[in-house]
């Protein structure tokens, strides 16, 4: 069905209310994940799915009104990983004592606002030129196509979001269970880690990116844990107890504690009393012996984390490097586009209509404005925050056309957007010192809101991609998607103050005073904090981050190699890194989730599956673990409302002392056969 040249209703009243509802939704949902378990996922698939189930319920609806809803929706979810990727840090860093509503709006809505305009240009020469892939975008476009089929499989999400739902709350709200399996010993000086989150959702994460993702990380959580860690251990001296002052919250990891003295019966009576004392005072301070796997959790937090820094600055300055001749073409081809169409924007086809490019450019000039007032805020230095406005301008272009370009490759889901908000920060960070110097108070939080404006665009652009290729094959209009972006991240920017608020008293962020007994890990931000502060302070540890810099190399040599080989698998550096820098126990769950969708692929080509059930069945597959992550993200937002207000976090606690690891492991291989049959069992019957 060719609709490019048909003129049918986009823009409706039940499109546009329908997409910021589920913008909201989304949004929040993603905020959750984002920063329980540092990565986020397209909600493209869902949202058009949602939308063709409920505007079924109206006479009319068209197919382009479904692709305006799940562009609005998408959008929300897009600037939820920008703004939580990064904005935490200025808690963490206690620059911010809570999020300011009026300034988390304002750095969202504006890096969205100008990840759009930097597409602008590049819709042309990427989409309808280069013809990239931009996978999700082309996915979204067949579901919307299938129509029919696609509105009826809304159920799967309703199942999997009520599963997930239950499994929060079961484990987190009533504490039956626990969330974490666990466990460390000490081997001679060093140790042995291993550990699993359970949850539903890093499950599905791990199916919606696939094996190859899941398995880089998994790789790299290893490398960490199972090597770098043991051997730091090992160089260093075990603490035998934590002090108990630090036993009524998290401990602080500082300083090691102190120890007892060995009491040599050679020494003098003097020494032997003064050994004697000084146990006696060490045995009135100390606490209960530290476990190992505390033990690699601080080894974790203060040194090796930090190879997976290097390895993402590596990583991102490679992606910017890679991509520099397939950006200079797509700009110069897209730029070469408007200018032969010239003022004749009105002549193009419905299809083919973009806002037109010279209020893009009049926007994007006068942007530096509104840029150059939030620095000065920060900054109060006009000398700095002029040329630093126009340089995050330029940045800004660059890093979000990075991310068009590389979310037309792997996706959304898999875009490395992380690694080119690090490489910003430190090289704002860099200039901000030579232009402010080392001691400066406000330094760290204005290289830090430097990369949220960047990171927010970057992931707006990428996003916005995605749906404009979606638009591209069904036919709508590509300004007045362009409008809708910017729509449905206006409410999501809105949105982002409130709800990461309300996840910061609730649960605390990991490593920070706020950390609850369940934290969020805030993986991202956590991580732009400390290289803030670590460029400014000349603390950051350099020999960690010079190891993740030289495996990045090694790990680029190898994907390099892979790629002239013509290998399907392939390494790209920043999933093997952002391994490296997470807690091992998130790796595990999304590593099961790939080999899930792995062996659904063998299974698939072992039955020679019709291309049409092959391609229901992964439809239901994304589907369905969609439903878990959202679901999980929603009750996990709906339990930090009583633990807010009662203060306690176990509120809705039924059992004084959780039951342990092992009934939430059950549960979970059950989801994960639930999710299995799902995306294989209707493969059967559709052979039959």
């Amino acid at each position: 069905m060719n609709l490019q040249g048909k003129s049918i209703p986009e823009i409706t009243v039940k499109a546009v209310v329908l997409g910021v509802v589920l913008a909201v939704v989304l949004g929040a949902a993603n905020a959750y994940l984002g920063l329980f378990a540092g990565m986020t996922v397209s909600a493209s698939i869902p949202a058009a799915v949602v939308s063709m189930a409920v505007l079924r319920l109206f006479r009319h609806s068209t197919i382009l009104e479904n692709n305006m809803v799940q562009t609005v929706a998408s959008s929300g979810e897009a600037l939820a990983a920008g703004v939580v990727f990064t904005i935490p840090a200025l808690v963490i860093m206690n620059h911010w004592k809570d999020f300011d509503f009026l300034w988390v709006t304002v750095i969202g809505s504006f890096g969205g606002f100008l990840g759009v305009l930097f597409t602008i240009p590049l819709r042309r020469a990427f989409i309808v030129e280069d013809k990239l892939m931009y996978p999700e975008g082309i996915a979204t476009a067949e579901v919307l196509k299938a129509g029919q089929a696609g509105g009826s499989d809304v159920k799967y999400i309703a199942l999997a979001a009520l599963a997930g739902g239950l499994f929060k709350l079961a484990a987190e709200g009533l504490r039956i269970f626990g969330g974490v399996f666990e466990t460390a010993r000490r081997v001679g000086g060093g140790m042995a880690y291993f550990g699993s989150n359970l949850s539903p959702a890093l499950l599905s994460v791990g199916y919606i990116v696939g094996l190859n993702i899941a398995v880089l990380m998994f790789l790299g959580g290893a490398a960490n844990w199972f090597a770098a860690i043991p051997i730091v251990a090992s160089q260093n001296q075990w603490p035998a107890y934590q002090l108990k002052s630090q036993m009524t919250g998290p401990v602080s990891w500082n300083v090691f504690p102190l120890e007892y003295k060995t009491v040599d019966p050679n020494a003098t009576p003097e020494e032997i009393d003064q050994a004697k004392a000084h146990n006696e005072e060490v045995k009135a301070k100390l606490g209960k012996p530290v476990p190992a796997t505390d033990y690699a959790g601080r080894i974790w937090s203060k040194r090796t984390r930090f190879i997976g820094v290097g390895g993402m600055l590596v990583g991102g300055l490679w992606t910017i490097i890679n991509l520099r001749a397939s950006l200079l073409r797509g700009i110069r081809s897209g730029l070469k586009a408007y200018r032969k169409v010239g003022g004749q924007n009105a002549d193009l086809p419905r299809a083919e209509k973009d806002v037109p490019m010279k209020w893009v450019l009049i926007l994007i000039a006068f942007s530096v404005v509104p840029l150059f007032l939030l620095y000065q805020a920060f900054v109060r230095d006009v000398g700095v925050s002029l040329p630093m406005a126009v340089i995050m301008l330029i940045a800004g272009f660059l890093f979000s056309a990075v991310a068009a370009y590389m979310a037309g490759i792997v996706g959304s889901s898999n875009n490395p957007i992380s690694g080119v908000t690090i490489a910003t920060v430190v090289v704002s960070g860099v200039m901000l010192v030579l232009l402010m110097g080392s001691g400066a108070a406000n330094g760290p939080a204005a290289a830090v809101i430097i990369g949220s404006v960047v990171c927010c665009a970057a992931a707006m652009a990428g996003d916005t991609m995605q749906d404009l290729k979606a638009g591209h094959i069904v036919g709508s209009t590509p300004w007045k998607q362009q409008l809708m972006e910017v729509a449905g991240s206006l409410p999501a920017a809105f949105l982002m103050a409130p709800i990461m608020t309300l996840l910061y008293k609730a649960y605390g962020f990991a490593g920070h005073e706020s950390a609850k007994d369940n934290p969020l890990i805030a993986a991202q931000a956590n991580l732009i904090a400390s290289v803030a502060e670590g460029v400014f302070k000349g603390e950051l540890p350099w020999t960690f981050v010079l190891i993740g810099a030289g495996m990045a190399v090694a790990v680029i040599i190898l994907d390099e190699y892979l790629t002239r080989r013509g290998s399907s698998f392939r390494t790209p550096v920043l999933a093997v890194t952002i391994g490296i820098y997470l807690p091992f126990e998130l790796s595990v769950p999304i590593f099961a989730g790939g080999v899930i969708h792995h062996i659904i692929k063998i299974y698939r080509r072992r039955k020679a599956l019709a291309q049409d059930a092959a391609e229901a069945a992964d439809r239901r597959g994304i589907l369905f673990a969609s439903g878990l992550i959202t679901g999980e993200a929603i009750l996990g937002i709906l339990l930090a409302i009583p633990i807010v207000i009662s203060g306690r976090q176990d509120v809705l606690a039924l059992m004084e002392k959780p039951l342990g690891a092992w009934p939430g492991v059950i549960l979970l291989a059950g989801v994960a056969y639930w999710l299995y049959r799902t995306a294989r069992g209707k493969m059967e019957r559709a052979k039959g």
